[in-house]
């Protein structure tokens, strides 16, 4: 069974009437013989929605208990017992009672549609996900109910039901959407004209985004090459911040507004220590975008705008948003910032958004890890306070007498100070440093490097001791938390390879496309061979001048005997080849899972081919037999003599062995013309021609009177195959005669559309499910309570595979008003016919040249 339709009735506020929209549908639908049940339908206590429910079937509600009280939730084992054909779902939005099957109710949605059930269901523009931050900001609600983009987006219709504000406010005032005690109250906040013009406009935007990306799809599916817009990719740069997620549904918003627009979220970590990253809101963070149809990327990086700046060049992205600096503003003194940086340094090519929240100037907010390996900045300061610190010190206590153990007490301060800045050495030399200065000014004989007291050496001793300790122990923790940091790093990157050989959905390309990436590498390639002397050959690269010979990359990591993952930009370090070393054995088993596939298509490919020499086989022995008989029949009958037949009864035998012949012609010719498909040895001989020329040959197998042809003798000409042409158009026409009404003539009309030139082919006959439409254009597949002696279901599969042999399509489509509409999609040149001839329309046509006939 396959995957159930969705229908979504999209509205701007509360009350503008989708749920009676809904009803109404499903009335519809009822009268036309479909099993439509309710599923779950609110209807709020308003009296014309209530009315609307009477006459449907309602599945009844599973009862919840929940903090004392008791609550209806629809309950899908029941909708899924009843395997409705349609089902009524309200409020997509909607959070179950905690203990239903789902937490949310677009769960239980998809599960229904995954039971084969379409479901028709209702949501207002301020539910999505994306859109939560503007409505807060437009109507001052947070709204706690939220359904992901892509749910809507995946709907197989969408339908706006608008309402001015003013018609709304109207209905609201009349008393048709609350009760009279809470309609001043709404009015005067959340309906607000402002506000309902506000949501009107956001619900009219996205709707008028998801009409072009249906156009879009079209123009893909009948290969239309001019496409208009640019394809915009948004990069998100995260810090683990909450304000992330402010940044996601911008970035979400701003890919809306371009046609293919992609949300790219990266987190680069720092390969020096641990960061302010909180991992819990990281997760949240990988959640939200892949929800609003994103990609999560983590990267390790030394410096974190130029890192930034090179993923959002390596994946060709042309816009990059950024939060505004959570940091103090003394904090800028040390420099300005990652969101400056990046706005300096991205150039023409990038535009860089600098977005405001509400975490902005306070601080970080999260906890700091100290202690990793220190970067420049630190050392130099450690390095100062190091030396320039105990220098300053003795100056001022020359000045002022509190003794020597409060001396050494501040220079033992200076050189923590220098440990916890600038790590081991800048220490150790403020220990040897502030030593001698003891000495020199505070130990006696003063200004002399010598000590007369044993005391005093026992303390300028102690001092060194202490200082070098707590140097030491600071380096240790630097080195530490650096190791920690790596580990993490390690670890996602571990898990995230891990969850793709679960899912088995990385393929090899995206795969290496990850390790180039995460190591900031210019190219990588996956290399091969079959033995030690055979030379290597390139699986699979990604990135711009792959190196051909392990031996000429930058980085190259051996898996196994013969395969070797091989990387060119710069050398990496020896800790970074454990986790390149998974990636490779990862990148093997992706190539190996390829190969299977292919070795599984092209064992289905020789199973579809067996399957079809059986159908051959036994198209050979029935229907052929049949023709062949009744002809060996009509011979044998006039052969004999021992019946004088009239001149009545020999016209009749040998009209009957000369359509016997056709029918076998017919037969012959489309089994000949599967088996090249299948044999693939159809090779077109494409020249520019005018359909004028070759459609009107292909009606010579159909009766008199039974086709009207509209061909305008402006249409530009083709690039085709006149040979396969004239068949596929043959057998479309004669597959649609057979099943047309007596009288009621097929049309054959075509058009051009950007590039491409359409032949339709128009009846109106009984027509053919959504579902089967596909299913007919494959062998030996008839529709309905045909004949045995009417063919056997090979035309349409010819006509197909014939189209595609010359670069075009071959799709079937309703016909307004009841029957199937056949529609040739053909390779257009741009050119105009030389010669001008009597436009072909609205005239039936009879060739006297018989054709073969279509099965």
């Amino acid at each position: 069974m396959g995957r159930g339709k969705l229908r979504i009735y999209l509205g701007a506020a509360p009350g503008v009437g989708k749920t009676y929209a809904m009803l109404s549908e499903a009335h519809r639908r009822v009268e036309r013989g479909t099993d439509c049940v309710v599923a779950f339908v609110e209807h709020h206590d308003r009296p014309r929605t209530e009315v609307m429910l009477h006459g449907l079937e309602q599945i009844p509600r599973r009862e919840l208990e929940y903090r004392g009280g008791v609550f209806p939730e629809m309950d899908v084992d029941a909708v899924l017992r009843r395997a409705p054909a349609v089902a009524l779902v309200d409020e997509l939005a909607h959070t179950n009672i905690p203990g239903s099957r789902n937490t949310k109710r677009w769960q239980d949605v998809e599960e229904l549609l995954a039971a084969g059930v379409d479901v028709i269901s209702t949501v207002n523009i301020q539910h999505l996900e994306s859109l939560g931050d503007v409505v807060e900001s437009i109507t001052g609600v947070r709204q706690r109910e939220t359904v992901p983009d892509e749910v809507v987006r995946r709907a197989d219709q969408i339908e706006l039901v608008d309402m001015s504000p003013q018609a709304l406010r109207r209905r609201m005032a009349h008393g048709n959407v609350y009760k009279s005690d809470k309609v001043d109250a709404a009015l005067s906040n959340y309906f607000r004209p402002g506000n309902l013009t506000a949501l009107r406009e956001l619900a009219l935007l996205w709707v008028a985004d998801r009409v072009d990306e249906y156009l879009q799809q079209y123009r893909s599916e009948h290969r239309v090459s001019a496409i208009w817009g640019s394809r915009e990719r948004i990069v998100v740069g995260l810090t683990g911040g909450p304000e992330g997620r402010t940044l996601l549904r911008r970035a979400a918003r701003l890919a809306e507004k371009g046609a293919g627009g992609e949300v790219l979220a990266v987190y680069i970590a720092r390969s020096d220590g641990l960061t302010s990253a909180s991992p819990k809101e990281l997760a949240v963070q990988r959640t939200l975008v892949e929800d609003l149809g994103g990609t999560f990327h983590h990267v390790v990086g030394e410096d974190i705008p130029a890192s930034l700046l090179d993923f959002a060049r390596g994946v060709n992205a042309t816009q990059i948003v950024l939060g505004v600096s959570r940091r103090k503003s003394w904090q800028y003194v040390f420099g300005p910032g990652v969101g400056a940086t990046v706005a300096r340094e991205s150039g023409p090519d990038l535009d860089v958004h600098l977005i405001t929240h509400d975490e902005a100037g306070k601080g970080r907010g999260l906890p700091v890890t100290r202690g990793a390996r220190l970067g420049r900045a630190r050392i130099i300061w450690g390095w100062l306070v190091g030396l320039v610190g105990p220098a300053i010190l003795a100056v001022l206590l020359n000045a002022v007498d509190i003794g020597m153990a409060n001396n050494m007490l501040l220079f033992l301060t200076v050189v923590v100070a220098a440990a916890l800045l600038g790590g081991l050495f800048p220490a150790l030399a403020s220990a040897a440093f502030g030593s001698l200065l003891l000495n020199y000014f505070f130990t006696p004989p003063l200004h002399r490097l010598t000590i007369s007291d044993p005391k005093n050496i026992v303390a300028i001793v102690i001092f060194v001791g202490v200082a070098v300790s707590v140097a030491s122990v600071v380096d240790l923790a630097a080195r530490r938390t650096q190791q920690a940091a790596r580990l993490r790093a390690e670890s996602e990157i571990l898990s995230f390879l891990a969850g793709n050989v679960l899912r088995g959905e990385t393929s090899l390309e995206e795969l290496l496309e990850r390790v180039r990436e995460t190591f900031g590498m210019e190219s990588a390639a996956l290399l091969e061979r079959q033995s030690d002397v055979e030379p290597w050959t390139c699986a699979g690269s990604v990135g711009p001048r792959p190196c051909v010979n392990p031996d000429d990359a930058d980085v190259d990591v051996p898996v196994g005997e013969h395969m070797a993952l091989a990387l060119t930009g710069r050398v990496l370090p020896a800790e970074d080849r454990r986790v390149l070393a998974a990636f490779a054995a990862q990148a093997a088993v992706v190539l190996d899972r390829r190969r299977l596939r292919e070795e599984a298509d092209r064992a289905r490919a020789l199973a579809e081919g067996n399957r079809i020499r059986t159908a051959l086989l036994a198209a050979v022995s029935h229907d052929l037999r049949t023709p062949l008989a009744g002809i060996k029949a009509a011979v044998s009958s006039l052969r004999s003599e021992d019946v004088a037949w009239s001149e009545e009864d020999q016209a009749e035998l040998l009209e009957g062995i000369e359509e016997g012949a056709d029918r076998l012609d017919g037969l012959v010719g489309n089994l000949l013309d599967m088996s090249r498909l299948q044999t693939g040895t159809v090779t077109p001989i494409i020249r520019e021609i005018d359909l004028d020329e070759v459609v009107p040959m292909a009606l010579g197998g159909v009766p008199e009177d039974s086709v009207e042809l509209d061909i305008p003798e402006t249409l530009p000409m083709v690039s085709v195959d006149s040979g396969l042409l004239e068949r596929s158009v043959a057998n479309l026409v004669e597959n649609a005669v057979k099943y047309s009404p007596d009288g009621t003539p097929v049309l054959v009309a075509a058009s051009a559309i950007a590039d491409r030139v359409e032949v339709r082919v128009v009846d109106r006959g009984p027509g053919v499910p959504d579902e089967a439409k596909e299913r007919i254009f494959e062998p030996f597949q008839r529709y309905g309570d045909v004949p045995r002696g009417a063919g056997v279901g090979l035309g349409l599969a010819v006509a197909r595979g014939f189209a595609e042999a010359m670069d075009g399509t071959l799709d079937a489509e309703d016909t307004p008003g009841g029957g199937l509409t056949m529609v040739l999609t053909l390779r257009g040149t741009g050119n105009r016919p030389q010669d001008t001839a009597e436009p072909h329309t609205q005239e039936p046509l009879h060739p006297a040249q018989p054709e073969r006939q279509a099965l």
